[in-house]
């Protein structure tokens, strides 16, 4: 990936991502991401020492007309090559502003220089082609940086040219697995040999209170990869059980959303130091919405004032107090379960800091209050996602055995 802006953080690298995903789909395996800024010699370097591990190399952006797009010089210094005007492109780039009504500057006609003896792909969607250049027994294909035209370019030419070339005949299918309660090292430490497996692979990716499994899978066609992946998650959900919650792109507030409307339960919550984060995420599904019937959003102090009189010692954090908390919501919104999240509230303790405080969730149902203590308090963006992550799922937990039921719940 090219651009200046792009090792800036001004702009977010989106596609490496899709690039990623559609040459799985044709059996591509990616091995690596290199993103560099718009000079001509370290794109260069960055090339060369790509294509000794590599037969093809993708590269995005830094074919426009300015002077800081270096992309075409650096392909042409990789693999020794003069740039040379395309006339055909040149025609094309004219006849493309001739048909917008929009003069053709000065600087545009550089783009129409490509490595000598490049195959030239031509851009229907914009002004900067593309070209693919066969260097000793592999490829450096040349795309512009801007999605749309890049999305283009990918599906109606690159793809197509590297299953003829390549005479491709395989599929990667991924699955993403989510569970929840358990951190990274201890599902590792669960499904360690199945971390083993050469196909399909299994990869772990850590977020804050979630953790996602990923299966990959490779054959010759979509069915026979699809019963590779069915039969990992088998695997997968044999040994992690209820852990799981959800595959791809479901949520887990939506997976409690579902849970809640399938039950014909309600819910009331009582928030302290997640500043209504817990509301917010569960009422951003429709399901939800319909489910909450009251939400209190304060501080630990004024929760206290309102409704535990008996709680003499101010910002006091325990379980006892939650299920208090808990108890005294559900019976005042008159509903199914009243749940409260109560924590530290100073900003400085969190995940990160010296002290990390704790947080108590309380839950109520008619005969049965519980409560579940996180060892992270603190008002932090990432203490936030923490407990909320923790408290979705020990709600998730107690729904799902209230009908006996485990593992995922389908949304």
């Amino acid at each position: 990936m090219v651009g200046t802006e792009l090792l800036l953080g001004q702009v977010i690298d989106t596609n490496a991502a899709f690039l990623a995903r559609q040459l799985a789909e044709i059996g591509f395996d990616v091995f690596r991401k290199i993103t560099v800024g718009d000079n001509k010699n370290r794109i260069a370097d960055a090339i060369r020492s790509a294509l000794i591990h590599s037969d093809v190399v993708i590269t995005s952006g830094g074919l426009g007309p300015t002077v800081d797009d270096k992309t075409r010089e650096a392909v042409a210094i990789a693999t020794d090559r003069k740039l040379v005007l395309d006339e055909d492109l040149l025609r094309y780039i004219k006849e493309f502003f001739q048909r917008r009504g929009i003069e053709l500057g000065e600087n545009n006609p550089r783009q129409a220089l490509i490595p000598q003896n490049a195959i030239p792909v031509h851009n229907p969607v914009g002004t900067a082609p593309g070209f693919i250049v066969k260097h000793r027994s592999s490829y450096v294909i040349s795309l512009p940086g801007v999605p749309r035209e890049l999305h283009h370019l990918i599906e109606q030419t690159v793809l197509p040219f590297l299953r003829q070339e390549f005479s491709l005949q395989t599929v990667i299918k991924s699955r993403v697995l989510h569970a929840a309660g358990i951190g990274e090292s201890n599902i590792d430490r669960r499904i360690a040999d199945l971390e083993e497996s050469v196909n399909p692979t299994v990869g772990l990716a850590a977020h804050p209170g979630l953790v996602d499994i990923r299966i990959s899978a490779k054959a010759k066609d979509t069915d026979k990869a699809q019963k590779l992946l069915n039969k990992m998650e088998r695997q997968l959900r044999d040994r992690l059980g209820e852990m799981i919650y959800g595959m791809d792109g479901a949520k887990i507030e939506e997976v409690v959303a579902e849970l809640m409307r399938s039950r014909g339960t309600n819910l009331a919550v009582l928030e302290t130091n997640t500043g209504g984060m817990l509301a917010c995420r569960l009422t951003s599904v429709p399901k939800g919405i319909k489910a909450i019937n009251r939400v209190l959003i304060t501080s630990l102090d004024r929760a206290n004032f309102l409704f535990l009189h008996e709680f003499e010692e101010k910002n006091s954090i325990s379980s006892e107090v939650s299920e208090a908390f808990a108890i005294r919501i559900r019976e005042e919104a008159e509903v199914d379960i009243g749940f409260a999240v109560i924590g530290d509230e100073d900003p400085e303790v969190g995940p990160y800091n010296e002290r990390t405080g704790d947080t108590y969730i309380g839950l109520s149902a008619v005969g049965k209050t519980t409560s579940q203590h996180i060892q992270i308090g603190g008002i932090s963006e990432e203490a936030r996602v923490r407990i909320v992550n923790s408290a979705l799922d020990f709600l998730r937990r107690y729904l799902l055995k209230l009908s006996g039921e485990t593992g995922i719940v389908k949304i």
